[in-house]
């Protein structure tokens, strides 16, 4: 006696058990991927770049932290995905605050601090939060920005000067130019500076006597802090009227590397950081629009095409092998 089979219920069960073994497979690996965030850097004097061992690197808000080594070298592991403030301080420095260090968990983050040196009293102990750092120089006009500070803002497209322009004091000319106009001063009051040099300017296109332009240059992956004085400039940045721009550009991964890719609505950008040898990095970015193929597309007259291009290689000198 023969049995006839129904070979279409059979292979709607095969199916379900496909579905459901393949979404449990993804669940379980979402959920073991979870805490694998990575934050390592190296803890140096912000004189010398001399590593500073034995120090202490927390995350504020919790238990988690950990010690340098001999080369003031750290890690952080075990972390979800998110946004950390991070503490660094040892005997004879001052404390700092590194706050919104974003966390991935596809790739470990580096992060470098930077001590200043200070006189530690023993007797007692003060604690003090503050939201920005302010230095003695400018307490008051100070403004530090970080990286994901400008990631985060809204219609801001990745652009410095979009967020400065969202700042008490500074005022926009227009929706489609880049002009910083502080305190009421004119655009071209302003003075900008990158690792401490001197730059003209910070966007493309700019006009005769203006500062701004519709596509700002700098490149936010290789920004580590941004810091805007409006008033009360240090001695050392002069011939500045409304205001002083300073960028601090990071340092490039020196246990392997990483890659970034932005793909935005008109622009893409890619962005490479890798060690080369024991003692050189290399940070390398490009940005193009992608407006160009829109116009391309629909055949204007007129098309605006541009590519920027950043890089930053680094020897460590003082690194200790």
């Amino acid at each position: 006696m023969y049995r006839l089979f129904n070979f279409g219920y059979l292979k709607n069960q095969l199916m379900k058990s496909l579905l459901f073994s393949v979404c449990l497979s993804l669940i379980c690996s979402m959920l073991s991927h979870a805490q694998n965030g990575v934050i390592a850097g190296r803890v140096v004097n912000v004189l010398n770049k001399e590593p500073v061992p034995f120090a202490s690197v927390a995350i504020e808000g919790t238990t988690k932290g950990a010690t340098t080594d001999e080369n003031g070298n750290y890690s952080l592991s075990g972390l979800s995905y998110g946004v950390y403030n991070i503490v660094a301080s040892s005997v004879g420095f001052r404390t700092r605050t590194m706050y919104e260090v974003e966390v991935k968990n596809a790739k470990s983050t580096f992060l470098i601090i930077e001590l200043e040196s200070g006189n530690t009293e023993l007797k007692e102990i003060e604690v003090t939060a503050q939201t920005f750092n302010k230095t003695d120089e400018s307490p008051v006009s100070l403004r530090s920005i970080g990286v994901t500070e400008i990631k985060r803002n809204p219609g801001g497209n990745r652009d410095i000067s979009r967020v400065v322009q969202s700042l008490p004091g500074v005022q926009v000319s227009s929706s489609f130019r880049n002009d910083l106009i502080v305190r009421g001063g004119s655009p071209n009051e302003n003075r900008f500076f990158l690792n401490g040099i001197e730059i003209p300017v910070i966007n493309h296109f700019t006009t005769q006597g203006a500062s701004g332009g519709p596509v700002g240059m700098i490149n936010v992956d290789f920004i580590r802090e941004v810091k805007l004085y409006s008033g009360a400039f240090p001695a050392n940045r002069g011939n500045a009227l409304s205001s002083t721009l300073e960028f601090e550009y990071k340092d490039a991964r020196q246990d392997k590397p990483a890659y970034t890719l932005t793909l935005g609505a008109t622009d893409f950008a890619a962005t490479v950081e890798t060690p080369i040898s024991k003692k050189w990095e290399l940070l390398l970015a490009i940005v193009d629009l992608i407006c160009s193929f829109y116009f391309r597309h629909w055949a204007c007259p007129s098309c605006l095409s541009m590519t920027i291009f950043n890089s930053k290689p680094r020897q460590g000198f003082l690194r200790k092998i």
